[in-house]
């Protein structure tokens, strides 16, 4: 297999090469050339398998067919609701989208999802007009009560869900704070120690492309802060 140019988490720019290979396959961010993979986009290096792609330093969240979201409902229609999912548009969660059936002209619709809820659900449409739906089915998919929501730069959640889960399972544990992120960049939470695990997620925002950041974010959580006054 030919030598990869770029290692994981390395720094690269727009017209970057990754690698002179048709081993390899190029995923977000990345193109093909000939052989060759390029960088579209400035950010960090992800590589999963044979498939390479650029985690962007910066960027909205695009929605794509899968994607678990938090969402905010943002207004009520007749047959569903509009959903705030953090994108250049709004996604719509339809009737169809909720378990059960839901007779709109027998049930006020808005006792099920009233405005201002957030939600975390599935995108599982994406049309070539980017009319986005959401759907409730997955066995993972609620309503949130209570807690606290903040949003994150859609581009760093990868590096605040960390590998297999790996670092936000982390924080949940040394925390015992639940915590919910959506990969549009929105993350809810509930706890005793709400505001800490913020500061936690903002500082792994702020220094996503350092290496050793999940030994770094475990001894933060160990000590109980995250900026220790010298």
């Amino acid at each position: 297999m030919d030598k990869l140019l770029k290692n994981a988490r390395d720094f690269v720019v727009p017209g970057d090469k990754l690698v002179e290979s048709m081993e390899f396959l190029p995923g977000r961010n990345c193109f093909r050339d000939g052989n060759g993979i390029y960088v579209k986009k400035t950010g960090i290096v992800s590589i999963e398998g044979r498939v390479l792609s650029v985690i962007p330093l910066n960027g909205i969240y695009m929605p794509s067919m899968g994607d678990m979201i938090i969402g905010e409902v943002t207004d009520i229609q007749h047959n569903g609701w509009v959903i705030g999912v953090k994108a250049p548009y709004q996604a719509y969660l339809p009737l169809s989208g909720v378990r059960g059936y839901i007779d709109p002209s027998r049930t006020d619709i808005s006792k099920i999802y009233e405005m201002g809820d957030f939600i975390y659900g599935k995108i599982n449409m994406v049309s070539s007009t980017m009319s986005v739906h959401i759907s409730m089915y997955d066995r993972i998919c609620r309503k949130f009560s209570g807690g606290r929501v903040i949003s994150v730069n859609p581009a760093k959640v990868p590096r605040i869900i960390g590998k297999s889960g790996s670092m936000i399972d982390l924080i949940k544990r040394k925390t015992d704070t639940r915590v919910v992120v959506g990969q549009n960049g929105t993350v809810w939470m509930e706890g005793e120690k709400e505001s800490f695990v913020i500061d936690v997620i903002r500082m792994i925002e702020e220094k996503s492309h350092i290496e050793g950041l999940t030994n770094e974010v475990e001894k933060i959580l160990e000590r109980g802060v995250v900026n220790e006054k010298k």
